[in-house]
């Protein structure tokens, strides 16, 4: 089964072209998720004119790969996030995230956009042989910075009857891509023009404007927010404040009526997530997701979808067969909240980068914060998501993730993965050392060979073959590139350099 999403049926704007030619605008927006898109629609509705503009199709990216919860509460738990960032942010981090999904549920009644939208409870529940100690200290936490919760015992998934949890009222659910395509439309019917298939090469600020450039042609505006979540802008400051890491999603079909229609999420570490999507008919579907791990760290995606199977069941034995399953990349902050606001040493480039796994709340509070910052006014979220804060507290998550780094570029001296290029089946990729030089080779399924550099473009990373996504993977700071060496993700902007054997 390849990757899908439950959500990739649902096509944005099809019909928006390439840049051709030079274009002006008040703000230039890079990226089209749901950062990029809610960032169009606040600063259209403030009347400013607005191009969005990305490397791919509209909203093709990781928003469309999602398991699309909107919970305002800190996924690495609000008490690990008050003790990095104390209580005052930690109020403010809830508040924005809760202001995130008002704002969702109040544009989709608006622009009347049918995307499943629905409060419901969250349940954090005790994971199969994790401590208890954790509820005290996480109720008080939540507690604290005004959310309402509620200490429980038992959840209704099987064996799960007697295990400790935090019940959170107000949480959320809604249909990614169908609330992005009624945004998208707003957004088109009003000042903002699209254009698809344009990837941008590189970023400038002057006096009085930032230039944006691509193969075709450039955008000039007054202000750019670079909203790809890990940022082209940006060279290598803030990359080493985030992590890339994969995470994966089934979703089964299963009798309406079986599961109590809610979110859930266990203590494990990683943590599994479960939530109910509508179906037709008297089918839904069941989402799992979870068996995170450090990107370009495995390549052994069928034996995660197994174990996430294999959990799923056990718990949820009403469950029918898979109809899904992909995986996403999310880039977590080693403070838990984003970089979001004016890069440093900018006038003019905004950010949106690093959603630690709550890509959808992260995305439209970003919105609702460099609106305010364009606009000129000041804002009570700034200094929780500042791009420039310096987060001494994290200097031991600081360490760990970039370690990555050293132990990555210490790949250029190992042996290959295969000795010959012959030891490749069609539709494999893999490392082939050639003398000093480590390549990147990929058959494609017709036996055409596609060999290029194994360095990312961004800063010279040694990239690993992803065979379940197709793609190669830079484990440092989440670049990705297809087969034919041409960036698909965020940092990198350049293809990796074809070489002949």
């Amino acid at each position: 089964m390849v990757s899908t999403s439950l959500w990739m049926e649902t096509e944005i704007l099809p019909e928006a072209g390439a840049l051709k030619g030079d274009v002006q605008c008040d703000v230039a927006v890079v990226g089209s998720g749901i950062a990029g898109l809610s960032t169009a629609y606040e600063l259209m509705k403030r009347g400013r004119s607005v191009i969005v503009i990305d490397r791919k199709g509209i909203a093709s990216g990781m928003t469309a790969r999602t398991s699309a919860h909107l919970a305002p509460l800190c996924d690495d738990l609000m008490s690990e996030f008050r003790k990095l960032r104390r209580a005052e942010a930690a109020k403010l981090f809830y508040e924005s995230q809760a202001a995130a999904v008002d704002r969702i549920e109040e544009i989709q009644t608006s622009e009347k956009i049918a995307c499943d939208f629905l409060r419901l409870d969250g349940y954090l529940f005790q994971g199969n042989g994790m401590p208890a100690d954790i509820f005290d200290e996480e109720l008080e936490a939540v507690r604290e910075v005004g959310a309402p919760v509620h200490r429980l015992v038992g959840v209704p998934l099987k064996g799960c009857e007697s295990r400790h949890v935090l019940r959170y009222p107000r949480q959320a659910k809604f249909h990614p891509l169908k609330y992005l395509a009624g945004l998208a439309a707003a957004c088109a019917s009003g000042s903002v023009r699209f254009f698809a298939n344009s990837p941008v090469e590189e970023v400038a600020e002057h006096d009085g404007g930032v230039t944006l450039r691509t193969s075709q042609g450039q955008i000039t505006a007054a202000h750019a927010v670079i909203a790809t979540n890990a940022s082209i802008a940006d060279r290598f400051q803030l990359h080493t404040k985030v992590a890339p890491y994969r995470t994966y999603v089934l979703a089964f079909a299963i009798a309406r009526g079986e599961l109590p229609d809610a979110l859930y999420w266990d203590t494990e570490d990683p943590y599994h997530y479960v939530r109910l999507q509508t179906g037709p008919e008297e089918v839904d579907f069941v989402l799992v997701g979870g068996e995170d791990h450090k990107s370009g760290d495995a390549n052994d995606a069928d034996q995660r979808f197994a174990r996430l199977e294999n959990w799923a069941r056990e718990l949820i034995p009403a469950l029918d067969r898979i109809t899904h399953r992909w995986s996403g990349q999310v880039l977590d902050t080693i403070d838990y909240a984003g970089f979001i606001g004016r890069e440093p040493g900018s006038e003019r480039i905004y950010l949106a980068m690093g959603d630690s796994g709550q890509g959808l709340t992260h995305g439209v509070m970003g919105a609702m914060l460099n609106t305010a910052l364009i606009l000129g006014e000041d804002h009570p979220w700034k200094s929780v998501y500042a791009p420039d804060r310096k987060p001494l507290a994290a200097a031991r998550n600081f360490l760990r993730e970039n370690m990555t780094i050293l132990q990555n570029l210490a790949e250029y001296v190992a042996p290959g993965e295969i000795a010959s290029l012959e030891e490749l089946q069609p539709g494999e990729g893999a490392i082939l050392r050639r003398g000093l030089e480590k390549i990147a080779a990929y058959k494609d399924k017709a036996g055409e060979l596609h060999l290029h550099s194994a360095s990312c473009t961004h800063i010279g990373c040694h990239l690993h073959w992803n065979s379940f996504e197709s793609c190669w993977d830079c484990p440092c700071h989440g670049s990705i590139f297809a087969p034919n060496g041409r960036p698909i993700n965020a940092p990198a902007v350049s293809a990796l350099r074809p070489v002949k054997v």
